[in-house]
């Protein structure tokens, strides 16, 4: 087992060539067939394999086809100094993809533009633990409500979804724990709410429903949308109103928008 170590490790006195003594740019090309866990193993086992690690090579096809886009929004002019390695990280943390080549947005509701949001007798903005961006937006009572927002970007080719996350009622804490208060929770049983969904390559989608399920947050589908080529950006407006003027409706939570695959809507 020693011996077998050594071999790895690189030459000692005596013996034949190792692992070492490979050249960095055929480890490079080995290591660009592992998987991102198995690099960072492999780095670990001697200078040559962690200085092919570094190579852009190795992890160019670790990234989404569109990632010079995303990185040239998030560095600016810095970024074509950042490497292959560095975007994998970068992409890692705020903005998900799924198996290297679809992508999943949220919007906060601090991104949308919402009838009334700065006019404390028809919402307030509560900290939650609840969400992500920890804050919600909380409708009192209105008349008229409207959110609607807007996104263009480069994304991966696929097929996408588009969902409003929302609460009939606000929770709180008390004693610690979480208690859901539903008292001014009313009006979404007199007249669905429309859902759109837009996309500037022509595609369109309505939907309209009764909100339900009250106490528990439920993801709410405006509409789908197919993107060819991530090489040109596509911008998507997105909506949810309910303008019916014959009823007050109020006990809402508005969390944010989420885009992502189709095919995982599900597990949301």
């Amino acid at each position: 087992m020693g011996a077998g170590l050594s071999w790895m490790m690189g030459p000692q006195e005596g013996n034949g060539p190792g692992l070492g003594d490979l050249p960095e740019n055929c480890v490079a090309v080995i290591l660009g067939r592992l998987s991102p866990e198995e690099i960072f193993k492999f780095s670990r086992l001697n200078k040559t394999f962690y200085g092919a690690s570094l190579g852009d090579v190795v992890w160019e096809t670790k990234l989404p086809s569109n990632y010079e886009v995303i990185v040239g929004k998030l560095c600016g002019e810095c970024s074509k100094e950042v490497s292959r390695r560095d975007v994998y990280h970068m992409l890692c943390g705020p903005i998900r993809f799924h198996a290297g080549t679809k992508m999943f947005m949220s919007i906060s509701w601090k991104g949308l533009r919402i009838t009334g949001i700065n006019d404390r007798r028809y919402w307030s903005h509560i900290p939650t633990d609840e969400s992500r961006f920890h804050s919600v937006a909380y409708l009192q009572q209105v008349w008229w409500l409207e959110a609607e927002g807007e996104v263009e970007f480069n994304f991966p080719a696929g097929n996408y979804s588009l969902v409003f996350r929302l609460r009939l009622g606000k929770s709180s804490k008390r004693l610690g724990r979480l208690v859901g208060n539903l008292d001014k929770v009313h009006g979404w049983d007199k007249k669905p709410v429309k859902f759109q969904l837009s996309a500037s390559n022509g595609q369109h989608s309505t939907r309209e429903c009764f909100l339900k399920d009250v106490g528990t947050w439920k993801n709410y589908h405006a509409g789908n949308f197919t993107v060819g080529t991530s090489h040109i950006p596509i911008k998507i407006k997105f909506s949810m109103a309910q303008i019916d003027c014959t009823h007050t409706k109020g006990g809402l939570c508005l969390d944010s928008v989420i885009i992502c695959p189709c095919e995982s809507v599900a597990g949301l």
